[in-house]
């Protein structure tokens, strides 16, 4: 009888105990992060691992990441954000712009001659996310919504002096907003995600790409395109694109309130800025690289540029009323962004 009870009561304290031993289990956790980047990239080398060391460290060691760069884990670009949300993958980093209008008040930043620099313009970028469209993104936990840097024009073949040096030349562009713009320039554009523009390039499928300096070494471009085009610092960019970096709500719901700490301490404005202006202090590196392989950078003059801001100017017009056909308001979204570019950026 005393044996019995004492195995009653033994079993008992291990009933109670397994909680607490599971909620030891539970206080470390592997994340897997996937995005399409090159693991030769800046955006992978000095700001995806960057941010993952970071966060590494301050949890002691208790967060740790498998991180899968250039879609190693399988599935193409579009669908990195389905794959967060799904829980193939933990965290992902892409553009919402592959996956044309399926998140339309993100598209505002993707607009014609919208920002000036990008740490200004992702520091915008997540005020309006908070604000404008906290609900775009609902089906995941946003970790942060950016910008790169100042887009421009590389080609293969032919320098672009002017707007009407693009008619029927084939363009790659980036998302919806910048296959748009630049067909109102008269090119003929190509919408392709980052890991296929050197194929098309080196295949001839396109003439020349829209990108910003920074990434481009990482698909050959300086090698494939011998001229660039680039605008004036004194004038907005041709466009810019963005960027959002989303994990899995039941992951970051599972996590130890203190790791949910460390998770928002790395998430938000300033992560979304520092991202910003990591990309684009790059682009000078990259725009010296180019010229020290004795290709031509051409920076457009003032009429040039005024002539593709009057060709692309109605591209905020049509965006306004397609976002305000499905129920937003269109215009407010669009004041918003710009006030908020305005508040955020750098004055020069």
């Amino acid at each position: 009888m005393i044996q019995r009870r004492r195995l009653i009561q033994s079993g008992a304290a291990l009933a109670l105990g397994a909680p607490a031993l599971t909620g030891l289990a539970q206080q470390s956790v592997t994340l897997k992060f996937h995005t399409f980047m090159s693991p030769a990239s800046n955006v992978w080398l000095y700001i995806h691992k960057a941010w993952m060391a970071k966060v590494e460290k301050e949890s002691n060691g208790r967060i740790k990441f498998e991180g899968y760069p250039a879609m190693q884990l399988g599935g193409t670009p579009p669908n990195l954000y389905d794959q967060a949300r799904d829980g193939v993958v933990d965290i992902s980093w892409t553009l919402p712009g592959l996956t044309g209008g399926r998140f339309p008040r993100a598209e505002v930043f993707e607009l014609p001659f919208m920002m000036k620099d990008a740490e200004g313009a992702s520091r915008a970028a997540w005020e309006y996310f908070t604000t404008m469209m906290p609900d775009e993104f609902k089906e995941t936990h946003t970790l942060a919504f950016h910008t790169h840097g100042r887009g421009l024009l590389h080609t293969r073949t032919k320098l672009v002096k002017s707007a009407s040096d693009l008619r029927g030349m084939k363009i790659r562009g980036p998302s919806r907003m910048a296959t748009k713009l630049l067909g109102k320039t008269g090119a003929t554009p190509v919408g392709l995600p980052l890991p296929a523009v050197a194929d098309a390039l080196s295949k001839g499928t396109v003439d020349g790409c829209a990108l910003p300096w920074e990434v481009i070494s990482s698909v050959k471009v300086h090698e494939l395109c011998k001229f660039h085009s680039e605008f004036p610092e004194s004038s907005p960019a041709l466009y810019t694109s963005v960027f959002v970096m989303s994990m899995n709500k039941a992951k970051y719901d599972s996590l130890a309130p203190d790791l949910k700490r460390v998770i928002d301490a790395n998430s938000g404005a300033n992560v979304s800025a520092w991202m910003g202006k990591v990309q684009q202090d790059y682009d000078p590196i990259s725009r010296k690289m180019v010229l020290d392989l004795g290709n031509t950078v051409h920076t457009f003059g003032a009429a040039e540029t005024a002539e593709f801001q009057k060709l692309t100017d109605n591209v905020d017009d049509e965006w306004v009323a397609e976002v305000t056909k499905r129920g937003f308001d269109g215009k407010k979204l669009l004041e918003s962004a710009k006030s908020l570019i305005a508040k955020h950026s750098k004055r020069t």
